[in-house]
């Protein structure tokens, strides 16, 4: 299980984050909902060891991991899936996912064959570069980069955002997919309510830098969440 615990974080002078708890665990997906700029990306940083937190602690496994670096933690089995995708356009769709290699013993580096059976359109893209794909297949790459490394958590920022329905549709199958394998913790930061509450067993509400809102998703009041999240 993840845990966060009473976590600040300030980017100089400005905080981000204020007392920020969240637990995901495995087998389940956390959605971590909010309007723009309230926290949201920046409790991933603080998650996955992109931006150094003030307080509070970060724990994986029965671990504390908060002053572990991106690395480190990655080696750990957590893999982040960021805003924007941030794959490398000028590798093609086989050296990108290769990237992921980087925290495997080389008896498994090896990109698996279920890799291509969650996401056909990869395989026959092999050889092309990434920055020629749409946003969209962009968006299964960087997914499926993700889990060549093998993790136990995944970390996932807004993977519907500019994506058309149709795979909008085939990621939330494959998170569905994953999570009822059982074997996999997944927190998911969503704008999209629908598609948020559909998968998610879990809720979790920021607004300006704090959780206003936690738990089950069938014990929280749908419109007060839809409250939080609209604009």
């Amino acid at each position: 299980m993840l845990s966060v615990e009473k976590v600040d974080l300030f980017y100089g002078a400005a905080q981000a984050l204020r007392s920020v708890s969240l637990t995901v665990e495995v087998g389940k997906v956390t959605c971590l909902l909010g309007r723009n700029g309230v926290g949201k990306t920046s409790t991933l940083r603080a998650i996955t060891g992109n931006q150094a937190v003030k307080r509070g602690k970060v724990m994986w496994e029965g671990e504390d991991i908060t002053h572990l670096k991106p690395f480190e933690r990655a080696r750990r089995g957590i893999a982040y899936v960021p805003q924007g995708r941030d794959i490398f356009p000028l590798l093609t769709v086989r050296e990108n996912l290769e990237t992921g290699f980087a925290v495997l013993p080389r008896s498994q580096r090896k990109v698996p064959d279920e890799i291509f059976e969650l996401f056909p359109v990869l395989k026959s893209m092999l050889r092309r570069r990434g920055g020629d794909l749409s946003g969209g297949q962009q968006q299964q790459l960087a997914i499926g980069r993700a889990l060549v490394m093998k993790p136990r958590l995944l970390v996932l920022d807004e993977p519907t955002e500019g994506i058309q329905p149709s795979i909008i549709k085939d990621i939330g199958r494959v998170i569905d997919l994953l999570r009822g394998r059982g074997e996999m913790a997944i927190l998911l930061v969503e704008q999209y309510f629908d598609f948020a509450h559909e998968l998610g067993q879990t809720l979790a509400v920021m607004d300006r830098g704090e959780v206003v809102l936690a738990g089950p998703k069938d014990e929280l009041d749908e419109a007060e969440v839809r409250r939080h999240v609209m604009v």
